[in-house]
């Protein structure tokens, strides 16, 4: 499995749970913005290549991530003005925003051991 397709099996489950929270801004894999796509690519390759990060290092990616893309906060998801709820610290998320990237790390850590290059 190639880490696009890791991505997307990632994408995928995190849109399963953004949508049992009430959030239903995700599309699925196929019909996601290219943007979007690259987002998920990016944060498998984090996690594959730092195996100590925590949730929080993973975060701190993505935003670093949005921030060189010319992201900000804003209080809805907004992608024609790049502006997102979750930009901000870690710390500062709902727990229910902390959850995501708990899950991810642990997606990516579980099917990566079933994954060859």
């Amino acid at each position: 499995m190639r880490i696009e397709t890791l991505a997307r099996i990632c994408h995928q489950i995190n849109k399963a749970y953004c949508e049992s929270i009430g959030d239903n801004s995700q599309h699925d894999w196929e019909s996601a913005p290219e943007w979007q796509k690259e987002s998920a690519v990016k944060g498998v390759r984090f996690q594959l290549a730092n195996p100590s990060a925590d949730a929080s290092d993973s975060h701190a990616s993505w935003l670093a991530e949005k921030t060189q893309d010319g992201w900000k906060y804003g209080p809805v998801k907004d992608a024609s003005k790049k502006e997102h709820p979750c930009f901000v610290p870690y710390e500062e998320l709902p727990k229910e925003q902390q959850v995501k990237d708990h899950l991810f790390k642990a997606l990516c850590w579980e099917l990566s051991q079933f994954v060859a290059e």
